[in-house]
């Protein structure tokens, strides 16, 4: 079970995944799993029609240097890797040796393991130590929201010239736009959502599905 599109009704969202190209058992069973093992973390899980539109997305950008913060069990980042060639790398950054115990296993299972490498410690730290000059082909940021702009800030720079960035939960379930609204994890999306809007490094737009992805290419 992954999440769904959540501004689409429930039968609407069914259509869509029942019209997109269907998941595979593979990502079935790594949904199934993680819903099992974390019932109540199943939102850090994209859906399975996000997975489709960034495996399309990686390969018709044609990138082959892919960066992830924030990995959870695995789901986006096999989704990205099978978008690459076999040569390609997915750098993939998360704080959980227990969470990416099991992507590990579905990399493996899927074929994938080859392509990624796993860097496990606080993503910014993990950021700032590679070298100025590294230029990535796809990013997405999937990680805590508080700390969304110091990922940006970082990953902008390190970007090629047409370079696409995703960025999840920007819409954080509607609560954007709720004044009573207060935590840190929703106004931190509000101030990544300003701060990316305002960024004339970046064109982008922020599309409706799951819960909200914004998507930005970096200007040549």
């Amino acid at each position: 079970m992954t999440r769904a599109s959540e501004s689409l009704p429930p039968e609407l969202h069914a259509y869509l995944v029942d019209h997109s190209a269907p998941v595979d058992p593979v990502l079935a069973d790594l949904a199934e799993e993680t819903a099992r093992l974390y019932p109540d973390l199943t939102t850090m899980q994209i859906g399975a029609e996000q997975g489709t539109f960034m495996t399309l997305l990686a390969r018709i950008s044609g990138a082959r240097d892919v960066v992830e913060v924030g990995t959870f069990t695995g789901y986006s980042s096999i989704c990205m890797a099978r978008g690459i060639p076999d040569d390609g790398t997915l750098l993939a950054l998360d704080v959980s040796e227990e969470w990416t115990a099991i992507a590990r296993r579905y990399w493996a299972r899927d074929g994938v393991a080859h392509k990624v490498d796993l860097r496990i410690g606080p993503a910014l730290e993990s950021l700032r130590a590679l070298p100025e000059q590294r230029r990535f082909d796809l990013a997405f940021i999937d990680a805590d929201k508080d700390g969304y702009i110091g990922y940006w800030e970082e990953l902008v720079p390190r970007m090629r010239p047409g370079g696409v960035l995703l960025v999840d939960n920007t819409l954080s379930h509607g609560r954007v736009i709720d004044p009573a609204e207060d935590s840190a994890q929703v106004q931190g999306i509000r101030d990544f959502n300003d701060r990316a809007l305002a960024d004339d490094r970046v064109e982008l737009v922020l599309l409706p599905i799951g819960d909200g992805l914004t998507l930005a290419r970096k200007r040549a």
